[in-house]
């Protein structure tokens, strides 16, 4: 439970401290117009159109959605991964195959509760995309009630194959972080064995789990775009992406009618976004869960 509070509480960090990246990364991604724009197009017209507030339209339900996604997720990943070490006693990590079992685990239970939040979000980041209004912005509930409107409950669990299939996304980058954490805490023990403290081991800094946390987010997401792409679309209601058959046939789909670049579109702000808010949660919800148990124990004792 405290892995899963600090969890929720490291993802609204780093959530609110990158989110004009999310927002500029999906707008791009729903957006099916091969218009050259960069980051820096994209920002001045959303300022000039919306406001600076435009850059932060859905962060309520971005800050929900993480802190659900985060406080799950890290819940169901340290329940897994703890029926697995237990199995397994004298152990203090997994091996590639309980890593990518425990992900997998924790991922399909995360995105399934949580996908009704991204919808919301997603909604909500795209709605003015084509409208200039500051009336046409929506909050949460409104939001909600809207989608309820148009298409009915079944909306909010709307690109929830492509979010299945991108449980592999933080499947990746868990195994990854797990096993770099295991190569560096291995390495860094035997040295100190080396050196002539033979029961040592060696203890990872905040900087080496930013860092960890970081690299192993660049390799997940770099590898499972084209699926955020597809995803976005859909969570989005968008007219053209209602046309996908699957996530394979909406890839295609993208690939003939927009060219490869199609799939990568608004790769650069999600990528900028997703490792500085990994590398930030990673980091903040080591400090958080050893400030948090620390205080339980002050109080207990």
């Amino acid at each position: 439970m405290i892995h899963s509070l600090a969890g929720a509480a490291g993802g609204i960090i780093a959530m609110g401290a990158t989110y004009p990246l999310i927002f500029l990364s999906t707008r791009a991604a729903v957006e099916t117009k091969n218009e050259a724009k960069s980051v820096y197009q994209v920002v001045i017209e959303t300022i000039k159109r919306e406001g600076i507030l435009g850059l932060y339209s859905g962060l309520s339900s971005s800050l929900l959605g993480i802190a659900v996604t985060n406080g799950v997720y890290y819940y169901f990943y340290e329940r897994s991964r703890g029926v697995f070490l237990r199995a397994r006693r004298g152990s203090k990590g997994l091996t590639t195959a309980e890593s990518l079992l425990t992900g997998f685990i924790a991922g399909s239970a995360t995105t399934i509760i949580s996908n009704p939040i991204w919808v919301i979000q997603t909604s909500q980041a795209v709605r003015t995309l084509h409208h200039s209004a500051q009336s046409r912005k929506l909050g949460f509930l409104d939001t909600v009630k809207a989608i309820l409107a148009k298409d009915g409950v079944s909306a909010f669990w709307r690109g929830i194959g492509p979010a299945l299939v991108l449980v592999i996304n933080p499947v990746m980058q868990y195994t990854v972080f797990e096993q770099l954490k295991n190569f560096l805490i291995a390495r860094r023990t035997r040295r100190l064995r080396a050196a002539g403290v033979l029961t040592a081991v060696a203890v990872l800094s905040d900087w080496d789990f930013f860092l960890l946390g970081a690299l192993s987010k660049l390799v997940a997401t770099s590898a499972t775009y084209p699926y955020i792409v597809v995803k976005s679309r859909l969570q989005a209601g968008h007219a053209h992406a209602l046309r996908y058959k699957s996530s394979i046939d909406g890839i295609l789909t993208i690939m003939k009618e927009e060219g490869v670049e199609g799939l990568y579109k608004g790769m650069g702000s999600k990528l900028i976004q997703s490792v500085l808010t990994a590398a930030i949660l990673f980091a903040g919800q080591r400090r958080i869960y050893k400030l948090t148990k620390k205080a339980i124990h002050a109080i207990e004792n």
